[in-house]
């Protein structure tokens, strides 16, 4: 019920959004203030959250001699992940060609945030992203949401405490209600959700106007269509393969999806989709492992969006790559954009930096400008999307998965789940397991 009016709410702020920017688009673009106080709010609990949430996970399950094979085993997801995402973004930008008379004068346009982003210097060596894995101090880490290096000093501490044994106790006990308070804090932090999008959303439409969607509208239907077309190629077909319902994980994480649509934020869906994954029957140690490290290493809908506009660019000028040069941007965006998630704009930061190195013009960026907020909506969306995914895989992999938790969440969204598939399972596990309870119940 709650979960339903939170829906409710975050819908009816969206279309109000749209038509306060529409009608009133100069008091709709000081909106932006609202959006930024809610991202603000969820920063707050990202750290203390994740954190917690790890130690608890591995910790508290005592089972240390998994971590290594589930780190391993979602790393080699990630990357396959990534690879297909950008090898869809090539096709689809070499098929449908949205650069192709793209009709803009260039000289219209104002340079000065696109020459801003060229000063920004990212290190992309392998020595670079093996020290930035290491905090040297935890409390920095937390202060600034360093979700990688908290992921690594939760690993290292989790160990210590497993370790040292039953006089860790105490620690676990509190950091178990840390935990217990940090899901209950988001929880108060969600009835704001609405005024946030709001803001967001009635701030992108009245700085930009409406027009600007028909303007771009070439633009924005490709990498819409590119996004779907990756989700129905890669992840429904993951999902098919590992026989979970890809449309039960959208029931699951409608809320945090459209958290992360209407803000154009990972961070802001984070916690409501590590909570909701975890009821869907995925283990609290693989969630809290692998979506934090998903926001770096597995942005599916950015890494796709960045070849996509990369060729987008290249059209827009004129230029004709060859089939070798696109194979090579793509290696490098494989490199490039890993380990960068709390960089400004991100992508376009990465893309920039990948015309320079191509020799490409950087104008193209200046015209994704207009319509960054609204290309992010999407893309953040799917990279949300896929690291809800990647929880499951690699649940499914080390054969953790609660199908029973995944069925009762289902019933009390009022879902219809293709179960026989899912009671196949269960019943074959119960008898490997002669555990009987399963049959007899039925």
């Amino acid at each position: 019920m709650k979960n339903s009016r939170l829906t409710t709410f975050i819908f009816s702020a969206l279309f109000a959004g749209i038509l306060f920017g529409w009608l009133a688009p100069d008091w709709a673009a000081k909106m932006q203030p609202l959006a930024d106080v809610f991202l603000k709010m969820v920063k707050m609990i990202i750290a203390p959250l994740i954190f917690a949430t790890l130690v608890v996970g591995i910790a508290g399950h005592g089972d240390v001699k998994n971590l290594g094979k589930i780190g391993l085993k979602t790393i080699i997801y990630f990357e396959i992940a990534t690879t297909l995402a950008l090898i869809i973004g090539l096709v689809m930008a070499n098929v449908l060609k949205p650069g192709a008379g793209f009709n803009i004068d260039l000289s219209t346009i104002s340079m000065g945030a696109v020459n801003e982003m060229q000063t920004i210097k990212v290190d992309h060596s392998f020595s670079h992203m093996l020290l930035d894995l290491v905090p040297t101090s935890i409390f920095k880490a937390l202060a600034e949401g360093s979700l990688l290096q908290i992921v690594v000093f939760a690993i290292f501490f989790s160990l210590a405490i497993c370790a040292v044994g039953q006089k860790a106790r105490p620690v676990l006990d509190f950091m178990q209600s840390t935990c217990d308070i940090m899901f209950k804090f988001t929880e108060y932090v969600m009835y704001f959700a609405p005024m946030g999008i709001f803001g967001a959303i009635s701030a992108t439409i009245g700085k930009n106007g409406v027009g600007i969607l028909v303007n771009y509208a070439k633009l924005i239907g490709v990498t819409y269509l590119s996004l779907i077309v990756f989700v129905l190629i890669t992840l429904v077909i993951v999902c098919k393969i590992i026989r979970i319902p890809f449309s039960g994980i959208i029931k699951a994480i409608k809320d945090p999806a459209l958290l992360a649509f209407s803000t154009a934020s990972s961070e802001a869906a984070l916690p409501k989709a590590m909570d909701a994954m975890e009821k869907f029957g995925v283990p609290k140690n693989i969630v809290s492992f692998v979506m934090p490290t998903g926001y770096t290493f597995n942005l599916d809908g950015s890494t796709l969006y960045l070849t996509l506009t990369t060729l987008f660019c290249a059209q827009v000028a004129g230029i004709d790559l060859s089939f070798n040069q696109q194979l090579l941007i793509m290696f490098t965006l494989m490199l490039t954009s890993k380990g960068i998630a709390g960089v400004p704009r991100v992508s376009l930061v990465v893309l920039t930096g990948t015309l320079h190195t191509f020799g490409l013009p950087v104008e193209g960026v200046a015209i994704l400008l207009g319509i960054d907020q609204i290309l992010d909506m999407g893309r953040t969306t799917v990279n949300l999307v896929g690291n809800c995914v990647a929880t499951t895989v690699v649940a499914r992999w080390e054969d953790e998965f609660d199908y029973k938790k995944m069925n009762k969440f289902l019933d009390s969204l009022k879902f219809k789940k293709p179960s026989l598939v899912n009671e196949k399972i269960l019943a074959d596990k119960s008898i490997q397991s002669g555990n009987l309870e399963y049959q007899e119940t039925k």
